[in-house]
């Protein structure tokens, strides 16, 4: 197989689109990480955060997540992970726990998100995002989850990340 030179097709201000070996696939522009935030509470509630997502022209629930280094360059993991836990839903972990890594779109992206366990968390704020976010923070009591994302999706027409469903299987696990 004869290899193709790897090539920029186009480049936003976070994104690129490349063709490499007859694949075409998007990166992060700063080649950044993404982190999502598995919070269970006291009361056995998982965290999520529900906000509209434009490609998809619909409402998505999802963990609270964020890119790594996104306000600076060489964040650690850790830390990218306790500030978007605080910033999208208000809650600070006093420890995190990095439980799996993976792709999150293998044949679209060379994007990776680093799945964190949020322990010993405390509600210090409201959440919501910052800046152009407006993310709304739901509560589901575990034992309840999946019948409530099922109801989620019929009565608001949205869409669950597959994110979520990855936390339950390690809650359980």
């Amino acid at each position: 197989m004869k290899k193709s030179p790897r090539k920029v097709l186009a480049e936003g201000r976070y994104l690129r689109m490349v063709t490499e070996n007859g694949w075409e696939y998007a990166e992060r522009s700063r080649g950044l990480d993404a982190v999502a935030v598995i919070a269970v509470t006291d009361a056995n509630e998982l965290i999520l955060t529900e906000q509209f997502r434009v490609p998809l022209k619909k409402q998505v629930l999802d963990l609270p997540a964020g890119l790594v280094g996104d306000d600076e360059d060489g964040e650690d993991l850790v830390v990218a992970a306790k500030r978007e836990l605080e910033e999208e839903t208000g809650y600070r972990a006093a420890r995190m726990k990095k439980v799996f890594s993976g792709p999150t779109s293998a044949g679209l992206s060379s994007e990776v998100v680093n799945l964190f366990l949020a322990t010993g968390i405390r509600k210090i704020g409201d959440g919501g995002g910052v800046a152009d976010e407006a993310i709304v923070v739901h509560h589901v009591p575990l034992e309840m989850a999946l019948p409530w994302l099922r109801r989620y999706e019929r009565r608001a027409g949205g869409m669950v990340s597959p994110n979520v469903i990855a936390a339950l299987a390690l809650i359980g696990s």
